[in-house]
C-alpha cells in the first residue's frame, strides 16, 4: 500500500507515467480536506506541493475553527500571541489555540481538542470562591506539577465545606460536560517516588458531597457522591491516592452568545469535620470527548 501511494505520488509530474497525485487540482484536494480531521490533514500534507497547498487553504481550516474563535482571541492577553508572526491564516489560529492558553491572570486555560476543534476549558482552584481559603488553619496551596494550574488547594480540616465558581464564556453550540477534579490525601515525593499521607482524610465516607451547575438560561444540574466510598473502581483501585474527575452533568448551548455559568461542590453539614482534601480545577468539555475518557 505504501510503494503504490508512493509511485502514484511520483508519476504523472514528469510525464514519464500515468496520472498521479500531484496532478489533482489543488481546489480539488482541499474539498475532501474539509471532511478529514487535522491530525488527517497535516499527514497528507507531506505528500506533494498540491496537497501542502490545500493543506494551507483558508476554505479547508475554516470550518474546523469554532464560530466563537474571534471571542476567544480577544480573551487571550497580548503577551500570548508573537507579533512577530501574526495569526493571518486560519491554519495558524487553529494551531494557536489548539494548544493550553492561560489566560483571566493565569486562573483559566482554554484550548480546541486538535481532533474535532472543540473547545475546551479548565478553571484553576485559584479561580473559584472557596470558604475559609484565607485561613491558613483550614486551607493551603500547594505548588506541584501534577496540575495543568502548578498549585492546588488543599483542605486540612473544616466543618463548613463550600466551593463556587462563576464564569462567562463563550462557548459554541453543543453539549458541554463539566467534571471536577479532586483527590483524596496529601501527596508529595520523596526519593523519587510519589506517596500520599492520608493523616487528615476524614469526614468524606459519613454524609455525601453535592454537585451543582446551572445556567444563564435556567438549566440546573445536581449530584451527590461520597468522595470516601470503601469500594473500588472499575480499575480496581480506591478513589483514595490518585485524581478523579467527578462528572457535575451536562448543560446544552444553543447560541453562540456568551454563556454565564455557576457551578459548585459542598457539604454543609456541620455536624462532623472532614479534610485531606486537594481541589485542584474543573474542566468543561464537549459531552462527546468525556465518554472517551474514563470519568467518574
Amino acid at each position: 500500500m505504501g510503494a503504490s501511494l508512493s509511485n502514484l505520488t511520483e508519476a504523472g509530474s514528469d510525464g514519464s507515467g500515468g496520472p498521479g497525485l500531484g496532478d489533482i487540482p489543488e481546489s480539488c484536494v482541499a474539498c475532501v480536506f474539509t471532511y478529514l480531521t487535522p491530525p488527517e490533514i497535516c499527514n497528507l500534507a507531506r505528500l506533494n506541493r498540491a496537497f501542502r497547498g490545500a493543506a494551507s487553504s483558508d476554505s479547508v481550516w475554516e470550518p474546523k475553527l469554532p464560530s466563537t474563535y474571534p471571542q476567544l482571541l480577544s480573551l487571550l492577553p497580548l503577551e500570548t500571541v508573537d507579533h512577530r508572526s501574526p495569526l493571518s491564516k486560519k491554519k495558524e489560529i487553529f494551531a494557536f489555540l489548539s494548544r493550553p492558553i492561560p489566560f483571566d491572570e493565569g486562573t483559566k486555560v482554554l484550548w480546541l481538542d486538535r481532533v474535532t476543534g472543540g473547545v475546551c476549558l479548565s478553571v484553576s482552584a485559584k479561580g473559584m470562591t472557596i470558604t475559609g481559603i484565607e485561613d491558613r488553619r483550614y486551607w493551603s496551596w500547594i505548588p506541584t506539577e501534577e496540575s495543568r494550574f502548578q498549585v492546588v488547594a488543599y483542605l486540612q480540616q473544616i466543618w463548613w465545606f463550600e466551593v463556587d465558581g462563576l464564569i462567562k464564556f463563550p462557548f459554541p453550540a453543543g453539549v458541554y460536560s463539566l467534571s471536577f477534579r479532586l483527590h483524596l490525601g496529601r501527596f508529595f515525593k520523596r526519593l523519587g517516588r510519589r506517596l500520599c499521607n492520608y493523616g487528615q482524610t476524614h469526614g468524606w465516607d459519613i454524609k455525601p458531597v453535592r454537585f451543582e451547575l446551572s445556567t444563564s438560561d435556567g438549566q440546573q444540574v445536581s449530584r451527590e457522591c461520597c468522595l470516601d466510598e470503601p469500594e473500588k473502581d472499575d480499575m480496581g483501585n480506591h478513589k483514595r491516592g490518585c485524581w478523579i474527575d467527578y462528572h457535575v452533568g451536562d448543560f446544552v448551548v444553543t447560541s453562540s452568545d456568551t454563556v454565564e455559568l455557576r457551578f459548585s461542590m459542598k457539604q454543609i453539614d456541620c455536624t462532623h469535620s472532614k479534610g485531606g482534601l486537594c481541589v485542584d480545577s474543573i474542566s468543561i468539555i464537549p459531552s462527546g470527548l468525556r465518554h472517551e475518557k474514563k470519568s467518574l
